[in-house]
């Protein structure tokens, strides 16, 4: 697959309808329509499907542009979600992934690559992508939490967080493991990304 060809966008009002294409029936995975971080885990189980898929496109309708989308001509093949952590309050009620500073950092919460452009490289496009895009928002830190699979049959749906590997070939750096399979891994931003 030639990733020149693979342009991305941020997710606006008017790119829904290739949202809603690239994550199906199930809401990317089981009904998450990138919701799980955004709310009370609580919430989350109540509003699977239907509900979270109302509440993440209102927030796109809002255009508070919450991610990126990849395209390969004009069909989305890919999908990047990136925020300031804050917005992410599940984040807060981890002990692995809580902060491990007071710098401010957006952060990575979910990479969704569709299955036929999975292992050719989207999701480190993905990654370099929102990097861009959380720079020219004002960011100097993008954190990831990936996760290091224990076994390779791991389906790659519940890899949503992402994997290290696609983190390193897109310029992040692991800062801390607290346990074996989820490091923090952050790229700091210089002028030169903007």
């Amino acid at each position: 697959m030639n990733l020149s060809r693979v342009k991305t966008y941020p997710a606006t009002e008017s790119r829904w309808t290739d949202i809603e294409l690239l994550f199906g029936e199930r809401g990317a995975c089981g009904g998450c329509w990138c919701m799980f971080w955004r709310v009370p885990r609580k919430q989350y189980e109540a509003n699977k499907g239907g509900k979270n898929k109302r509440a993440f496109q209102k927030i796109v309708t809002n255009d508070e542009k919450p991610g990126i989308i990849a395209y390969l001509g004009k069909e989305p093949v890919g999908w990047c979600a990136v925020a300031p952590r804050d917005v992410y309050v599940g984040l807060e009620r981890s002990r692995l992934l809580k902060p491990i500073d007071d710098k401010p950092v957006w952060s990575v919460s979910c990479l969704f690559v569709r299955k036929d452009y999975r292992r050719k490289g989207v999701s480190s496009l993905l990654l370099r992508a929102a990097v861009e895009f959380a720079a020219r928002s004002g960011a100097k830190i993008v954190e990831g939490y990936p996760s290091e699979p224990a076994t390779t049959k791991m389906a790659d749906a519940f890899l949503w967080h992402g994997v290290p590997s696609a983190f390193l070939a897109a310029g992040f750096e692991e800062v801390v493991r607290r346990s074996r399979s989820s490091p923090i891994m952050r790229f700091v931003i210089d002028s030169s990304v903007q």
